[in-house]
């Protein structure tokens, strides 16, 4: 199958150029906000003409504004800089001498090296804790079921949270574990009641209630801040 070919726009009325995907699957324009890194695609049908994605995407102009300045600020990963783990904010220090790649201590990631690798020492650390606190919970609440997790997937996923396969398998977003605690416990626990319930039906949800304490709160957590979840790093 043929990758999508892929180029910038500019477009009069929208700051910075706008990634343009062509896909011969895409039936229609549309536009998709990524709400980690702020960029802007536009996915266009094959043979659709520039000037008509151009005329498109002025259309849309105001309401791409509207959604880029309701983006929470980016917070890219320094010296200095805060960081929640499981909700609790933690600084991060450079030490070009300690001898791990990172350490997290007394509300402090202690990150070694040189200063070029800290994004990257810290990102790779805390899909490693990810997926030790999510892996152990996860398998804790499918034994509550009498259920089995076939495996477990970290990634940095963007469209969800979480998901489960018909097969069993549990996929997260590392960034849960930037989530205070009962916000990962309620994702884990939904995607732990699918393996019993493959729908969001009456019985999904009364599982869900059974496996997490408070669902409204821990959802209601997500739609405000889950966001700004994706702008850390």
């Amino acid at each position: 199958m043929a990758t999508p070919a892929k180029r910038t726009l500019v477009v009069n009325g929208v700051d910075g150029p706008l990634a343009l995907t062509v896909s011969p699957r895409a039936r229609r324009l549309s536009l998709r906000l990524d709400a980690g890194s702020g960029e802007v695609r536009v996915v266009v049908p094959r043979a659709v003409p520039e000037a008509e994605v151009t005329r498109f995407v002025a259309r849309h102009a105001e309401w791409l504004r509207r959604r880029l300045a309701a983006l929470p600020p980016a917070r890219p990963f320094h010296d200095g800089a805060v960081l929640p783990y499981l909700g609790e904010d933690h600084r991060i220090r450079h030490d070009p001498a300690h001898r791990r790649p990172v350490e997290r201590r007394d509300g402090v990631f202690l990150v070694g090296g040189q200063p070029a690798h800290l994004p990257r020492r810290l990102t790779d650390f805390l899909r490693r804790e990810a997926r030790r606190e999510l892996t152990g919970r996860a398998h804790r609440l499918a034994a509550a079921i009498d259920r089995r997790v076939a495996g477990i997937t970290v990634r940095d996923t963007r469209s969800r949270w979480g998901s489960c396969s018909a097969a069993g398998r549990l996929n997260f977003s590392w960034r849960l574990l930037l989530a205070p605690e009962p916000v990962l416990d309620y994702v884990v626990a939904h995607e732990v009641a699918h393996l019993a319930e493959m729908n969001h039906g009456a019985r999904f949800w009364a599982l869900v209630n059974r496996l997490h304490t408070d669902v409204p709160a821990a959802r209601a957590w997500l739609k405000v801040h889950g966001a700004g979840l994706h702008r850390h790093g």
